[in-house]
């Protein structure tokens, strides 16, 4: 394992989001003297970040403006920028792939291309966490399990092309221009804040207006046969600090979980721990991919060896704080909802 990289300031891209949050939380809670800027739109909801606005600079701009990226890294400088900022949902994707390309693919370009000017102008070359995804592989084969990081790419929907192309975007940046960049894969990660249309967060809600008496007492389902390795939020962010302090640029890792199931394996986890016990299961179609991969298991051994990380949150936990982080935003508005 090598030698911490020293860091005094950061900017997260998506600071507003599920992942973005908890990386702030995560610093602001154990590394306290390093300062935190998050790039954000301007209708960008707050949420997420409601409890820290007051520890973390916010700077406005869009990954799609050129002059607002430079602006900012132009004043700011941070030694470290973790790019999470991403159209994520893969079903969106199918709808809306041009947007999904765009935001993903060039607003990625956009940013290297502010780094790449900044660093023959002005000397600036910061560490680049580049927020690949596990999806870039696809459906694997049986005999392909655990997923390396040397796998065949078999994108499956157009998030999953648009993460191919932002990775070799990051490979590319590092090898003709020495831009530090940082790639990482991630794998099925959920948790509190989660969007409420990820998959154990849409059933975590479902659950939790169940229990509030707002919805009859059926969870929505799609595909509950495919394959996931679960990881918390949590974890996740811990390995991305640890990414950028040791790791070397250039390099691609996987990082994912160690406990794997089907989704309907995870989602009974989620209907014992319901104070209702008669749910019923009712598939949607809307709720179908028009294809899917349905096997995804990481092999992490390379991060393990380079970093040390290994995941410490039970999914039980995961579980169960994603479920009352709804059935707290159920307190919070039921007001505002009639009982069907």
């Amino acid at each position: 394992m090598s030698k911490e990289r020293e860091i005094k300031k950061v900017l997260i891209t998506g600071v507003t989001g599920f992942v973005g949050s908890h990386l702030a939380d995560y610093i602001l809670e154990n590394h306290p003297d390093v300062k935190i800027l998050g790039l954000a739109r301007w209708r960008s909801p707050m949420d997420n970040i409601s409890h820290i606005t007051n520890k973390i600079v916010i700077k406005y701009g869009d990954l799609l403006d050129v002059s607002s990226l430079k602006t900012i890294l132009k004043e700011e400088k941070p030694d470290v920028i973790f790019h999470l900022a991403a159209q994520s949902y893969v079903p969106y994707s199918y709808k809306a792939p041009v947007a999904t390309i765009e935001v993903n693919m060039i607003g990625t370009c956009n940013l290297f291309e502010v780094v790449k000017e900044l660093k023959h102008e002005t000397g600036y070359d910061p560490i680049i966490h580049l927020c690949s995804s596990s999806e870039v592989y696809g459906q694997v084969k049986e005999d392909e399990v655990p997923i390396t990081e040397e796998n065949p790419f078999r994108p499956s929907s157009p998030y999953a092309v648009s993460k191919v192309g932002e990775d070799m975007l990051g490979y590319q940046y590092y090898l003709s221009w020495g831009l530090k960049i940082i790639r990482t894969r991630m794998f099925t990660h959920t948790g509190p804040r989660r969007g409420e249309v990820f998959v154990v967060s849409t059933f975590a809600k479902q659950i939790a207006a169940i229990e509030a008496g707002l919805i009859p007492p059926v969870v929505k389902v799609g595909n509950l046969d495919s394959v996931r390795t679960f990881t918390d939020v949590r974890d996740a962010v811990r390995a991305y600090w640890l990414l950028v302090t040791k790791c070397p640029p250039g390099e691609v890792y996987n990082i994912g979980g160690v406990e794997t199931m089907t989704i309907r394996e995870m989602l009974e986890k989620l209907l014992k721990m319901s104070t209702v016990k008669n749910i019923k299961i009712e598939v949607d179609p809307n709720r179908l991919r028009p294809s899917d991969v349905t096997l995804q298991i990481p092999s992490t051994e390379k991060f393990y060896k380079q970093t040390g990380w290994k995941p410490e949150i039970k999914f039980e936990k995961t579980l169960k704080d994603t479920l009352d982080y709804w059935r707290g935003y159920f307190k919070t508005v039921k007001h505002y909802y009639e009982k069907k």
